[in-house]
């Protein structure tokens, strides 16, 4: 039903490699691996975007693909290390765009599958109809955080704050200080399918600045059942400003944070060809059969989760 519904809306359905020699298109501790014959060190996949968008670089309009890709993180009922994705992206479209994109495929989905617009996730009951809200991402902090609005503006109070929800004691930036805060407080509220909109530019290094705050970035989170489905954005595309993001986020690696992108001059020389605006989102294909299926475990919706190894 996916692969219809895309292919009606003139996408081409491509494969990508699984294989990077620089993990990139999400922020996620990649695993690594060994090519003999080359000598060289190799990461399985955390995402398709990079070269995804270069396609879009290369001429063609509309792609998507539906992978598998791979992430060395912990095992939760929303996380298993293997799971199933889909990405699309489309010349000439922004984050606004893929909000509409997304409420018409989810939609479809549920009405070819399901033949319902109303569903029912453990004891909620979810509609489907759209359109769906679209909160801002700092509305969404001070609705469900019981914070004030003003205590946004202190940065150091914000971290101070998070740092005692986090049990590992990660050095936190401000950006990701108020993701920790967005998890905790206002994603197991959201229940009926949301669009938070514009969260720090800080978290978004792969997002297009919002043009109505710097600080922003033009993305979306599809929350639904307390869970994120979909990450979306206008893609940024100028060379220079990725490059500086990049650098950024090589400075936070070597502070220790082993999620942060490195340097991907690739990707990079290929934006120096030109990336028209352009719109990109993943789904997480698990989770949205999780919803469908009434299933709070993602190990009950894959046929051979990876397990903890009895003691």
């Amino acid at each position: 039903s996916i692969r219809d519904f895309l292919n009606a809306k003139g996408y081409i359905e491509v494969e990508t490699p699984m294989m990077h020699a620089i993990p990139g298109g999400a922020i996620a501790r990649p695993f690594k691996t060994f090519h003999n014959a080359l000598g060289i060190e190799l990461y399985l996949r955390i995402a398709p975007e990079l070269y995804l968008k270069e396609l879009i670089v290369g001429g063609l309009g509309k792609v998507y693909e539906i992978n598998r890709s791979f992430r060395n993180e912990g095992l939760s009922s929303e996380h298993n290390p293997e799971f199933t994705m889909l990405e699309f992206y489309e010349a000439y479209s922004d984050y606004k765009d893929m909000m509409d994109l997304t409420e018409e495929l989810i939609n479809y989905l549920s009405l070819s599958l399901l033949k319902t617009e109303e569903i029912t996730f453990g004891e909620h009951n979810i509609s489907l109809k759209r359109p769906w809200k679209r909160i801002k991402f700092k509305e969404a902090l001070a609705r469900y955080s019981g914070l004030a609005p003003s205590r946004f503006d202190d940065k150091v109070g914000i971290i101070e704050f998070a740092a005692a929800l986090v049990p590992d004691k990660t050095p936190l930036s401000y950006g990701k200080a108020m993701d920790v805060i967005f998890d905790k407080y206002v994603k197991p509220n959201l229940i009926q399918p949301t669009f938070i909109t514009n969260p720090p530019k800080e978290v978004s290094p792969l997002a297009k600045e919002s043009r109505d705050n710097p600080d922003e970035a033009e993305r979306f989170e599809l929350i639904m059942g307390g869970m994120e489905i979909a990450n979306a954005f206008s893609e940024l595309a100028d060379p220079a400003e990725q490059r500086k993001r990049f650098e950024q986020q090589a400075e936070e690696r070597k502070k220790g944070d082993e999620e942060s992108h490195m340097i991907d001059m690739d990707y990079i020389q290929a934006l120096e060809y030109g990336l028209p605006p352009t719109g990109g989102e993943g789904i997480g294909i698990d989770r949205l059969v999780m919803v469908f299926a009434n299933r709070k475990s993602i190990r009950e919706v894959i046929l051979f989760p990876l397990l903890r190894p009895k003691q």
